[in-house]
């Protein structure tokens, strides 16, 4: 009979243990959304969206969740969304997802005129002109992001078309620069 009292107190004791593991993890729910893409139309509460999962764990996923938003954006483009997009990097610099160069570069990359993929405190001759062709197809690279957040997501065609008016420029000056260099590919 001891054994019966055993075992039976011993099956009491782990179901308790079983309702206590339920109990703790109903009281404590993961979000069914966790790490999902925001979606909808509306670009301030996607951002909202963004902002609250890259607050709670979903901070490796940053470049998606900005992919996202633009794309949200490109569906109400105006000029309003350049800063929209501004503050979100910034808020973005102050809860260490980026560093304050990432966020200036991201932002000068799709809504700047200059381009980041140039940016040098080399030499032209000695550091652009030996790869010259992979400096023009990063500045095409990122004409297409400026095409995209100048022209798709803010509607502002005058600061694309300086943007693509100065890649044609860069581009002349380059293959003269590196003429004359002596160093033409």
């Amino acid at each position: 009979m001891n054994t019966s009292i055993t075992s039976s107190v011993t099956a009491t004791v782990a179901l308790a243990a079983m309702a206590t593991l339920l109990t703790a993890c109903n009281s404590n729910p993961t979000r069914a959304t966790a790490c999902s893409l925001p979606q909808g139309p509306d670009l301030n509460r996607a951002i909202a969206a963004a902002r609250f999962d890259l607050e709670t764990g979903c901070e490796q996923q940053f470049d998606q969740y900005f992919q996202r938003l633009l794309t949200i954006a490109e569906g109400d483009p105006k000029k309003d969304n350049k800063s929209a997009f501004s503050d979100f990097l910034i808020w973005a610099n102050e809860q260490g997802l980026l560093s304050k160069r990432q966020a200036r570069e991201t932002y000068t990359r799709y809504f700047g005129v200059k381009y980041v993929s140039l940016i040098s405190d080399y030499s032209v001759c000695d550091q652009t002109c030996p790869r010259r062709a992979e400096v023009m197809r990063e500045m095409n690279k990122e004409l297409v992001d400026k095409e995209q957040g100048l022209l798709k997501v803010s509607a502002d065609r005058r600061e694309f078309y300086r943007a693509n008016r100065l890649f044609q420029e860069t581009e002349l000056v380059l293959e003269a620069t590196c003429e004359a260099c002596g160093s033409i590919e």
